[in-house]
């Protein structure tokens, strides 16, 4: 089966076909890649990969780097693109770089070296010095959960959640709530999404008229200040040191991601305490496990499918050495039973029958 076959029965140009099958689809009439797609489905028609790597210096292949796959949102939204990706005929390569500078370059100069032009990287890390080199060689490199940062490459794509919001709307709830004890707790700051969200906590803080200069932060420190593998460790251990101390602990909590904030819970349960009851608890990525915890937890959604489609059709382009784009969405507060009042009497919220806050 041929490209021209596929054009013939879908009423097309062999070209048209070949622009869908490269992700060149931002012009092209929404009938018309249906048709294409199909055809290709009904005639059973599968892109000689070698050939056109031949023809092409590029496989049809996007490469993801993410921070772990120990962190289940990483792994939920590996599955997002790869089921994108699939779609179009095109595969995933999966990297695991713990947030290290050195090791994503080591991975980035593999993945060129085997064809792939295309790459979505999840780090977040404050800059992308040490890969501007290859992004000006030509590496379609897309940023997924980081708005363009100042020096980053003029090429670079950047696709992400509005950090700052949801950060926002995680402790706006809590202080709607009744809540003025309030702590952030987290693995290292210094990614660019975590500094996000830590600001949209100070801004809800500062609209509720409480300073947040007098609301202990607590981030991780030791070997592994990121916390990715060990989201669940550093939760654990965040609620056993502020609930151990002389200071009178927090009633409500903000935590950097679901993992840390579901380890935050079981260090809480360890002490006797009862979440939602004693302590709200608010996480960040509304993962699986948050509605299956009990009690169910209250948490920040991305929205991943979407983020993982418009990271892989960026991915997919063709380097045309144009200024790249940034798209920001809006994440969404869905309220669980990890927050009440601090008097453990739940306060009215508006929400739709999902219990969704925008």
């Amino acid at each position: 089966m041929t490209i021209q076959q596929v054009a013939a029965a879908a009423g097309v140009s062999p070209s048209t076909v070949s622009n869908l099958l490269n992700g060149r689809t931002n012009r092209m009439v929404p009938a018309t890649k249906e048709r294409i797609e199909r055809a290709i489905a009904e005639l059973g028609y599968r892109p000689n990969r070698a050939a056109r790597q031949l023809r092409t210096g590029r496989t049809q292949t996007v490469g993801l780097i993410v921070p772990s796959v120990g962190n289940p949102f990483w792994g939920a939204f590996a599955r997002e693109l790869e089921v994108a990706a699939l779609a179009v005929g095109c595969n995933v390569l999966l990297c695991n770089s713990e947030r290290d500078p050195d090791r994503e370059r080591r991975y980035v100069e593999e993945l060129w070296e085997d064809g792939v032009r295309g790459i979505v990287l999840c780090s977040s890390l404050p800059t992308l010095d040490h890969l501007a080199d290859i992004v000006r060689r030509g590496l379609r490199l897309v940023t997924f959960d980081r708005p363009a940062q100042a020096g980053d490459p003029e090429e670079v794509v950047s696709v992400s959640i509005n950090n700052h919001v949801g950060g926002f709307l995680a402790t706006s709830h809590l202080t709607e709530l009744g809540h003025e004890r309030l702590t952030f707790v987290s693995g290292s700051l210094a990614a660019v999404n975590r500094t996000g969200r830590f600001r949209g906590f100070c801004t809800a803080l500062e609209g509720a008229d409480l300073d947040p200069a007098a609301m202990p932060t607590w981030t991780a420190g030791g070997g592994a200040p990121f916390g990715d593998v060990e989201a669940a460790q550093v939760g654990r251990q965040a609620a056993h040191d502020l609930f151990s101390g002389t200071v009178e602990p927090p009633t409500g909590i903000v935590a950097i991601n679901d993992m840390t904030a579901l380890g935050f819970c079981r260090g809480l349960r360890d002490q006797g305490l009862h979440v939602g009851k004693d302590v709200s608890v608010v996480g960040f990525d509304d993962i699986i496990l948050a509605e299956l915890y009990d009690p169910p937890l209250t948490s920040v959604r991305q929205p991943i499918s979407r983020m993982a489609s418009l990271s892989l059709e960026e991915a997919l382009k063709e380097d045309d050495r144009e200024p790249g784009r940034s798209v920001l969405l809006r994440p969404e507060l869905v309220v669980r039973d990890s927050t009440a009042s601090p008097t453990g009497a739940t306060a009215p919220v508006v929400a739709d029958e999902d219990g969704v806050l925008q």
